[in-house]
């Protein structure tokens, strides 16, 4: 492996490991706050994060395996299909939750914390999402570019969890918050369904052709 795309890989990795590391810190503080305010929206939100550590976890044994080429390839189409399943197993999760709240009329209360932790998480995913679509591009990795993308759904999800959690707690709409967590499941499921697919926004073979 040339030294570039070595270089490539250890800022990969580390770009995971801060991933895994905020993501665990936000998995935590969400679930503790939704379970404490009866928030399904933000419930689903720290179940998200969890999911988030998995795919990455899944992303960083890719890397690993790009040290080795003969390996590579199938890494890469396991490593899809792994974040795959992540991402439909929280879409299943959040839509029967907030289908629930919604036919037993649970009102959440007001949670300062979850609105925190939202507005933080707008500010950090986005720029991890980036910095890991730069290496997935360079590289040339489906797989690495999948990861990326689950990391800029957690930015959409938080804003959409901000705006639900904002809305119960300056005007009363409780059903903002389960109505705000169904307008997750569109586009995590969609994610998912491309992921087994082994649809990427790049792949090692479109990158070889590139060169």
């Amino acid at each position: 492996m040339d030294s570039a795309r070595a270089a490539l890989v250890r800022r990969g990795l580390w770009l995971n490991v801060a991933t895994i590391a905020y993501n665990s810190l936000e998995a935590v503080i969400s679930l503790v706050a939704g379970v404490l305010a009866g928030s399904v929206a933000l419930i689903g939100f720290g179940v998200d994060s969890i999911i988030e550590v998995t795919a990455s976890g899944a992303a960083h044994w890719r890397l690993r395996a790009d040290l080795d080429p003969a390996r590579r390839e199938r890494v890469e189409r396991v490593t899809l299909r792994v974040i795959g399943v992540t991402f439909l197993a929280l879409a299943a999760y959040v839509a029967y939750d907030a289908v629930t709240a919604l036919v037993r009329r649970e009102r959440p209360d007001e949670s300062g914390i979850g609105i925190a932790i939202a507005s933080l998480s707008l500010i950090v995913m986005p720029l991890l999402a980036r910095a890991k679509r730069h290496v997935a591009l360079a590289m040339g990795s489906g797989a690495l570019a999948a990861d990326a993308r689950q990391t800029s759904l957690c930015a959409y999800l938080s804003a959409i969890l901000l705006g639900g959690l904002a809305l119960n707690a300056l005007l009363g709409w409780w059903w903002s918050d389960p109505v705000a967590a169904l307008a997750m499941v569109p586009i995590i499921a969609k994610e998912g369904v491309e992921g087994l697919r082994g649809e990427a926004a790049c792949c090692d073979t479109c990158a070889a052709r590139a060169h």
